[in-house]
């Protein structure tokens, strides 16, 4: 029986295992995970009675596959509260409520009459030359620009901590690329794809991903924690694989405490700053490609307050800023408004961004420093003038990948490379979707394609 060996114990990686050892519960199956820690970016404490995500806080319920693993792992997914669906923007000062449909949007004090009458004008933007071009070349050619820095900005630094005007739409917005294709206008498209839904009975679709965040009642590590606990042995964390040699059969993986494990499939399931390093022996092409993909700076800084002392009602989501704004964080999710159970009776949980591409340095900086500017944006953007009661604080250097013009490029270049490395695969966030359902996804995806090769 073939021996596969996955180097990465996040999501990706562990629910590759899964879906292997599912198919084949004999299979000879192992997960080397550097961290003493399996779950990478899904990291779940609870701490004084807070409930603190140090990373992902949930996902979609609007692709099937996350799900299912939640199904076959005997875990309840928990839906966000109603609350949750306002979602806010603050502006010129103060927080403005999201509009949900193109509709509210014209009513919106988000932006000017002026504003709006060029978000309407999208019906008859010209259509874009480019095979791929920026979000932020994007958004103002069909927009414009006030609704490019009011609403498009914000929402690409809450996805991806990144900067729209590298961003590549092809790449972080694929429906949305999809439909100004198809149809010549978002508008147009929109309103055709309502047309067909209605037909058809189903419900109203949009260029927005749609679907109802959802994670678990003890937050995201409850999955994390349930795979570990399928896999047993087969997870071996506190192992760093420092290289990959090919060999007349397969590979030999090379750990950090010599010991070397012999491989007819290699999966790197790791970061791909990791993976450019791990396989810089193998292939220095390879290695270069991975090299180019951009990881910013995040911090996540939780802060717990008596409710009491919190002026303003948290009925929504949290809310995010625009660049324009200037301010020092991304945003704060009212983490204790979206789910049950994150904070103590009487108290409030907020989790604010800081960093990513424009401010990688920001997120760097010592505990003290964090806290300070955190509660000095806090103050006048929320009327709060209290110091928290409770604070914990998560630090990712490198946070999350920047899908950059010509992140398809890359992408073909690394396909085209692996052609030449019969069954090693790489996986992750890195590649083809950076969020918990296409981690899941692409794990299923890659086990069938290992499945029919290797015949587990």
């Amino acid at each position: 029986m073939d021996r596969i060996v996955i180097v990465g114990g996040g999501i990706s990686g562990l629910s590759l295992a899964y879906t292997l050892l599912e198919a084949g519960p004999s299979a000879d199956v192992v997960v080397f995970e550097s961290e003493k820690r399996a779950g990478g970016k899904i990291l779940t404490e609870k701490v004084n009675g807070f409930l603190c995500e140090g990373g992902v806080n949930g996902f979609l319920d609007n692709r099937p596959k996350t799900l299912e693993l939640a199904s076959k792992l005997l875990i309840n997914p928990l839906r966000s509260s109603a609350a949750a669906r306002k979602r806010y923007v603050f502006s010129d000062g103060k927080l403005h409520l999201l509009p949900e449909s193109p509709l509210s949007l014209l009513s919106s004090g988000l932006l000017s009459i002026y504003g709006r009458l060029r978000v309407m004008y999208e019906f008859f933007a010209p259509e874009g030359k480019a095979d791929d071009e920026t979000l932020a070349d994007f958004a103002r050619r069909r927009l414009g620009r006030e609704a490019y820095e009011k609403l498009i900005d914000p929402m690409a630094s809450g996805i991806y901590a990144g900067n729209p005007e590298s961003l590549s739409l092809k790449s972080c917005f694929p429906k949305i690329h999809e439909l100004e294709e198809k149809y010549g206008s978002l508008i147009k498209g929109m309103i055709k794809l309502q047309k067909e839904a209605r037909k058809v009975g189903k419900a109203k679709v949009g260029a927005g991903p749609g679907g109802v965040l959802t994670s678990f009642y003890d937050g995201m590590g409850t999955m994390v924690d349930s795979v570990k606990k399928s896999l047993g042995e087969r997870l071996r964390t506190g192992n760093k694989a420092v290289s990959v040699e090919r060999k007349s059969k397969g590979y030999a993986v090379h750990l950090s405490d010599g010991m070397l494990v012999d491989a007819d499939v290699v999966v790197i399931a790791a970061p791909a700053y990791s993976a450019s390093e791990i396989l810089k022996n193998l292939d220095r092409h390879l290695s270069s490609v991975l090299s180019e993909i951009q990881y910013p700076s995040v911090s996540v800084v939780c802060f717990g307050y008596k409710k009491e002392r919190i002026a303003g009602k948290l009925d929504g989501f949290g809310f995010l800023i625009p660049y324009k704004e200037r301010r020092k964080i991304l945003g704060t999710l009212w983490d204790s408004s979206i789910f049950p159970g994150r904070a103590p009776e009487g108290n409030v949980l907020l989790r604010s961004l800081v960093g990513g591409a424009r401010a990688s340095e920001l997120a760097m900086q010592d505990d003290g420093r964090l806290i300070d500017l955190v509660a000095e944006e806090l103050g006048p953007i929320m009327n709060i003038k209290v110091q928290p009661d409770f604070v914990k604080i998560y630090k990712h250097e490198k946070a999350i990948p920047q899908y950059n013009i010509s992140h398809n490029s890359k992408l073909k270049a690394l396909d085209d490379i692996l052609l030449k490395y019969r069954n090693l695969y790489l996986t992750g966030n890195a590649y083809r979707g950076i969020g918990v359902n296409d981690c899941i996804e692409n794990s299923y995806k890659l086990a069938n394609i290992i499945i029919r090769k290797e015949e587990i």
